[in-house]
């Protein structure tokens, strides 16, 4: 009888295993909208667009105004986190210079690290929570949680060791993409998972999911899960891409596509 308990058990988990690696993900196309963008950096559950165009303003579009930010001495935005509206963060990598602004498009703050102590080679930044980012330190090759307000270190990761292709974060957790591995950190800095990266370049991220992209082809990889899963979707080109809830948007030729994640 104990055995028969144990052969079930196994052929239980067996099965739910298979389960989880056969999970299909289809993304069907729902909705488009016409948007002239250098750079699409966000999109919110009510609709609310925030993009670069070519002269290098940052713009927010809701359904009914658009507001806009231009710091021209900065050259190009890099990355800009939107994750918290309140203070959304725009990256100038060849300034390496970050700007907080509030959800009206004013400076909050303006963070020079060429010129505080001790220099940061910065080469990519995502936002933390209360007044911290993220940073990646191109020099000693690890993570920082930088408070901009105090201009303290409040935690240092460990080096990696392959270059550094993306980062992502919210609140909660920090997901950076390098050649060899995608890494999982929570607030703390702690290391909580650590996935072999088989050729992903890219990455988008809500409090949902988080989407990577190899070559034509987009992933998912669900909250606290360790199994990638491949979405089914039409073939294109894909210049951007951007995920919120259950919607992931993709990007080119001057049309923003909506396509509805189904999940089974």
């Amino acid at each position: 009888m104990h055995k028969l308990v144990l052969l079930f058990l196994f052929f239980s988990l067996f099965s739910f295993s298979q389960d989880k690696t056969q999970r299909q993900i289809k993304a069907t196309l729902k909705d488009s909208t016409q948007l002239k963008a250098k750079a699409i950096f966000g999109i919110d559950n009510f609709g609310t667009f925030y993009y670069a165009t070519e002269n290098n303003s940052f713009h927010k579009k809701t359904k009914d105004t658009i507001i806009t930010y231009a710091n021209f001495q900065l050259g190009d935005i890099t990355s800009a986190n939107t994750f918290n509206p309140l203070k959304i963060n725009l990256f100038y990598k060849d300034f390496n210079t970050v700007v907080v602004l509030d959800n009206r498009l004013a400076e909050i703050k303006k963070v020079d690290f060429n010129s505080i102590q001790p220099y940061k080679n910065v080469s990519f930044v995502s936002s933390g929570y209360d007044n911290s980012l993220w940073l990646f330190n191109q020099d000693y090759q690890y993570l920082e949680l930088y408070d901009y307000q105090t201009n303290k270190i409040k935690l240092k990761t460990v080096p990696v060791q392959s270059e550094v292709l993306d980062l992502k974060s919210d609140y909660n957790y920090c997901y950076l993409l390098t050649k060899n591995y995608l890494y999982v950190y929570n607030y703390f800095g702690s290391l909580i998972r650590k996935i072999e990266n088989s050729g992903y370049e890219s990455l988008a991220f809500n409090e949902a999911h988080l989407v990577l992209k190899k070559g034509e082809s987009l992933f998912i990889l669900e909250k606290n899960e360790a199994i990638i899963h491949p979405i089914k979707h039409p073939k294109m080109l894909i210049k951007q891409f951007l995920v919120t809830n259950e919607t992931v948007y993709i990007y080119g030729l001057n049309l923003l596509r909506h396509y509805q994640l189904k999940i089974e």
